[in-house]
């Protein structure tokens, strides 16, 4: 009980105590999700560029993790935003979702470095989080110095669904926490991953994004233990899709202890999420070898400067005909030409309605990633 009278959550360290109960049905969850990742990583290996599918999934990910806190802005949005087009819906939501790639790509490179993930390092990254947009005013990179709850913002903390704990604990939590992470070797990688996710949850150590920040979490931790050779594994759109649950079984924990409830509901999402993913990846392989025969047979001389496009749109998927140009090495006329052709093929659509300035999308690919 604080002095105010109200009471906070203080979260014993990991992992718990007693132990989690490995019964054959946790063990049952944990080597199908394990199973599928690893056919998601070995089903990418086969694309001719692995790192442009992980370059799109990143993008998706920044949406939908952006979306749980409230954002409007569409993946189309964003890559509009990206080709310099014109936005047509919410351009501070833009911002929010560019912010968040801008920190994955970020604490990727640290890890990729060799950057341990402390506390410091997600420091770090939820500065860029929250550089510029919404919660930009609510300390970056800080860790908070007074009380916050989770609840209705109309509402005062003694009618807050949870209370996370003063800054005193939530300090000496954070720094258990870390100590976890670096030294907790025991652990299948998933386990050790979910747990994680919760108790940075259950801490809430920022005023603000704290719930995307734990989101990321997911995906460093699990390159940082080396278990995944590229960040693969987003769970925004199985969190989206199930709130209720996964706030429940959050819940759960912090009143119940119930470790195992919580691990269930994250392994079958990295389950769920790991086949979906490795389906995507067929769908991209199939795609790209129908539309280079497709160029090959309809498109004669100009078949050379289209493949390098549809290449390049794999990455990105919405451009100018400056950045064709660009890309392909033609005439501004001759990159107008094979844009208005590759139109007419359905491979491209044109997205301004401008005669200048105009955007075209690679829609078919897009709709295998908005699927």
């Amino acid at each position: 009980m604080q002095p105010e009278g109200y009471r906070t959550y203080v979260p014993k360290p990991l992992p718990p105590n007693p132990p989690i109960d490995f019964d054959s049905s946790m063990l049952s969850i944990l080597s199908q999700a394990d199973r599928n990742l690893g056919r998601l990583s070995g089903a990418t290996e086969t694309l001719p560029n692995p790192d442009l599918f992980v370059f799109m999934y990143i993008r998706k990910e920044a949406v939908l993790s952006s979306q749980i806190e409230g954002t409007q802005s569409s993946l189309i949005d964003l890559l509009e935003y990206e080709a310099g087009a014109r936005l047509r819906g919410h351009p501070r939501d833009v911002v929010d979702v560019s912010n968040y790639i801008d920190a994955m790509n970020h604490g990727l490179g640290q890890i990729a470095r060799g950057r341990e993930l402390s506390v410091a390092l997600v420091q770090e990254i939820h500065a860029r989080l929250l550089s510029r947009g919404r919660g930009s005013s609510h300390s970056p990179g800080e860790l908070r110095s007074v009380q916050n709850w989770i609840g209705p913002s109309e509402r005062g903390i003694e009618d807050a669904a949870f209370v996370p704990p003063a800054v005193p604990e939530m300090r000496k939590a954070l720094d258990d926490l870390e100590r976890f992470l670096l030294t907790e070797r025991s652990l299948p990688p998933l386990v050790k991953v979910g747990l994680a996710h919760s108790q940075f949850e259950t801490i809430h150590p920022f005023l603000d994004g704290n719930g995307r920040m734990g989101r990321l979490l997911i995906t460093f931790l699990l390159t940082a233990e080396g278990y995944l050779e590229r960040p693969l594994l987003y769970l925004s759109h199985y969190f989206r899709q199930n709130r209720s649950s996964y706030y429940d079984t959050l819940q759960a924990v912090r009143d119940e202890g119930d470790w195992e409830g919580w691990l269930r509901f994250f392994l079958k999402g990295v389950d769920e999420v790991s086949r979906q993913a490795t389906e995507t990846a067929k769908r991209i392989i199939q795609l790209r070898e129908e539309h280079r025969r497709l160029i090959q047979n309809a498109m004669g001389r100009r078949a050379g400067g289209a493949l390098i496009l549809i290449e390049f749109m794999y990455q990105h998927p919405m451009v100018s005909v400056n950045d064709m140009q660009r890309v392909t090495g033609l005439s501004f006329p001759s990159a107008n030409e094979l844009a208005v052709e590759l139109e007419g093929l359905a491979l491209l659509n044109e997205q301004t309605g401008n005669r200048r300035n105009r955007v075209f999308a690679y829609r078919p690919y897009l709709d295998i990633i908005l699927d």
